[in-house]
């Protein structure tokens, strides 16, 4: 239930603050006063659009705040938790700004918010029917969702269009590949030489490199050898080698450092050369045993490294890069091959059909019950509406498969005794049509979630009886709902249990909208208005307090 709407520099509202209860309330005042503009307010809350001119001319942001009670919203309670915007226990508090130049912020109990998150609220708090909103009922469109909204069949139509996607992408898929079966062949042939060559290269990415190497050595093999050979007799040929020359050296100044002690430093700093030297001399021994002159093996390697330069040339890419190649290859080949095969996508596509006509065929059953009920419903309706022996029915028809299903929804309608039912848009008149849309808009509200019903001016082009009836159709509403209601009628105003008048003020050049609550008397002057125009007379207040007493 709406407690509060806080409204700041919207439109024509300067600041104004409401207070809601229960029941059925009415909003009224002369035309232009801003009845509706308190709606749009509300609206621009519940993730409505916003635009630049919302802001009242001269200020720089507007700001709207709805608190809800949701403490028997366990549905919103919860969607609140699930989203970590839950706020004070049983208080939903929407809030929306916006900035002169158009940018708007959105807020759930204090939280920041998308726009989507603060719509998918207001779905769960107000169900609003605007005052056109009978003439939408023209539209095919509107009467499908209609339907599937009464028949809580709106999950199982999105299904329907989803598998319906699927159905005409499986279809394209299937027809794509029979237009290309012939074209692809030259472009298979040549992706599958491309495969069998790579893969009988066998060649991987870290061969290359251990390949190029080895290659070298057995290339130079010779030349190792003999260098390494040359510089172990350097170091330890019996000849004159450089170890047995320094060990001579370091044995004299053995001899010298017993005269001197300085000298035993650069003495030991040749013991400690010797060493490394008589090391490096014993691993030029050993690489010298290790290198072989294979001829077999370098010609082997370098056969290897022809196939793999020759391969990467045809394919006009570096050695490296022939394993991405042919992964490449392999990818588009198979991709071809399923699209070359139409056999397997026809049974994709009729697997497809299928799961859409299935549940295709549960919307039309769940569509048939909901278009008796819905029927019955409005048809009731219509009859304390001045369409005594009228009559809706919701015809189902046939029709080729869609993303809606398999037929189509048509409102049809006998406003009177004794005419046939023909497409409620050929047959009923601007009045007809503003009260069958009232007893449609009656029996939706009474089977929506939303906790509060807002109707504006619904009741344009009715008056006289029905127009009673049509307040204590409203009044019927607030006892289990909160009812809000624009009206411009005095027959509807009096059946709610709470009136506020809307008017406009001008000061010092600026227009402003006010609202206050009426207490008893002044609603009786607010009736009375209503009833006769500009100049109230004791007689129209008069009526205006029978209206209120009956």
């Amino acid at each position: 239930m709406l407690r509060s709407l806080n409204i700041v520099e919207f439109i024509l509202v300067k600041r104004l603050e409401l207070e809601f209860g229960p029941g059925f309330s009415v909003l009224t005042g002369e035309t232009g006063a801003g009845k509706s503009i308190l709606l749009d307010a509300l609206g621009l809350a519940l993730g409505g659009r916003a635009e630049a001119g919302m802001v009242r001319k001269g200020a720089n942001r507007a700001e709207v705040v709805a608190e809800f009670d949701c403490a028997e919203r366990p549905v919103l309670q919860a969607w609140l938790a699930e989203n970590d915007l839950a706020g004070d226990p049983g208080v939903c508090l929407l809030r929306r700004t916006l900035e002169a130049e158009g940018r708007s912020r959105a807020y759930i109990n204090g939280s920041p918010v998308t726009l989507q998150q603060l719509k998918e609220v207001g779905e769960l708090l107000v169900d609003i029917h605007g005052q056109h909103a009978h003439y939408s009922l023209l539209k095919p469109a509107v009467q499908r969702q209609i339907l599937d909204s009464y028949a809580e069949a709106e999950g199982l139509a999105e299904a329907v269009a989803q598998l319906y996607r699927a159905w005409l992408e499986a279809k394209q898929r299937r027809l794509e590949a029979e237009q290309r079966l012939h074209g692809s062949l030259a472009e298979r042939e040549r992706l599958a030489w491309t495969v069998e060559e790579l893969t009988a290269l066998r060649f991987k990415l870290e061969e290359w490199q251990a390949l190029q190497e080895g290659h070298s050595r057995l290339a130079h093999a010779a030349e190792l050898l003999a260098g390494v050979q040359a510089a172990h007799t350097a170091l330890a040929g019996e000849d004159g080698g450089a170890l047995s020359r320094i060990k001579a050296v370091q044995g004299r100044l053995a001899d010298l450092a017993e005269i001197d002690p300085s000298l035993v430093g650069p003495m030991k700093l040749l013991e400690s050369g010797l060493i490394e030297l008589d090391e490096a001399a014993h691993e030029l021994l050993r690489y010298a045993e290790r290198v072989e002159l294979d001829p077999a093996a370098l010609a082997q390697a370098e056969a290897r490294i022809v196939a793999i330069t020759s391969a990467a040339s045809k394919f006009r890419v570096k050695p490296a890069e022939l394993p991405q190649v042919l992964e490449s290859a392999q990818a588009q080949l198979l991709e071809l091959e399923q699209l070359s095969d139409p056999a397997s996508l026809a049974e994709d596509e009729r697997v497809a059909e299928a799961a859409y006509r299935q549940q295709a065929a549960a919307l039309s059953a769940r569509r048939k019950a909901g278009a008796e009920r819905l029927a019955q419903a409005v048809t009731q309706g219509m009859q304390v509406l001045a369409l005594q022996g009228g009559r809706l029915a919701v015809e189902l028809k046939p029709g080729e498969p869609s993303s809606h299903g398999l037929e189509s929804v048509e409102f049809q309608v006998s406003p009177h005794v004794g005419q046939g039912l023909h497409a409620l848009a050929k047959t009923a008149s601007g009045g007809e049509l503003s009260r069958i849309g009232l007893a449609l808009q009656t029996v939706l509200s009474a089977v929506s979630g939303a906790p509060t019903l807002i109707f504006d001016e619904v009741d344009a082009g009715i008056g006289g009886g029905v127009a009673e009836v049509v307040g204590r159709m409203l009044a019927e509403l607030g006892q289990g709902r909160q009812v809000l209601c624009v009206t411009h009628l005095p027959q509807v105003a009096a059946r709610a249990g709470a009136h506020y008048s809307v008017s406009k003020t001008g000061r010092g050049g600026e227009v402003a909208s006010q609202v206050k609550l009426l207490d008893a008397q002044a609603r009786v002057d607010e009736i009375a208005r209503m009833l006769g125009g500009v100049k109230i007379t004791e007689t129209t207040r008069r009526h205006a307090g029978e209206m209120l007493a009956g």
